[in-house]
């Protein structure tokens, strides 16, 4: 976790927009999330294991389309029929998981490296990702997840907390920089600070 961000050359701090006269606590704020572990768990087909019995760091995986398991730590998004992304800041994470998942009945990949997590959070925060996606954002509720496009960029959206919204927005790290331009040029028009 102590590689270089993806964000590290481009993300600026400060007051951007159209923020005049405007209370700082109605601003968006947009950051970049670090030194997170993301790893992948597939499931394979011929496991004998259920899934509904497995629990990392005491959390069990969803089993119902874009639903997020949680503790304060670590975060699980179902991602696709069988598989399941484990987002934590545990540095173990990875030796937890392979302690419960089994490499005969699991595949583990760390996905850490790959990928630029941006997060947004204020009450236009749905607003700002409307302009660039077709997910219906009314539909979404916290903890709930889902892959979409925003600007032709795959992303997954994690809806993190509400009041205000908060969202962590994952991407390739290849898309990173003209995914982080996106949101922040989609922002502008609101105000947003860079934290």
């Amino acid at each position: 976790m102590t590689a270089i961000s993806p964000l590290q050359s481009i993300h600026k701090r400060g007051l951007f927009g159209d923020h005049h006269k405007k209370n700082k606590n109605d601003l968006l704020n947009i950051s970049e999330v670090k030194d997170l572990m993301i790893v992948q768990v597939v499931q394979y087909k011929r496991s004998k294991i259920q899934i509904s019995d497995v629990k990392i760091d005491g959390i069990k995986f969803p089993l119902q389309n874009s639903k997020v398991s949680t503790n304060k730590e670590t975060r699980i998004l179902w991602n696709a029929p069988n598989t399941w992304l484990v987002i934590s800041k545990k540095e173990n994470i990875i030796e937890l998981i392979k302690g419960t998942c089994n490499d005969e009945n699991f595949a583990i990949t760390d996905i850490s490296h790959s990928r630029t997590v941006i997060q947004i959070q204020g009450i236009q925060a749905k607003e700002i990702l409307k302009k660039g996606c077709t997910l219906n954002f009314n539909e979404l509720e916290k903890d709930n997840c889902a892959g979409t496009i925003f600007h032709g960029i795959t992303i997954v959206v994690d809806y993190v907390e509400n009041k205000p919204d908060k969202f962590n927005l994952f991407t390739l790290r290849s898309f990173g920089e003209s995914f982080y331009h996106h949101i922040t040029d989609a922002a502008l028009e609101f105000g947003y600070v860079g934290v």
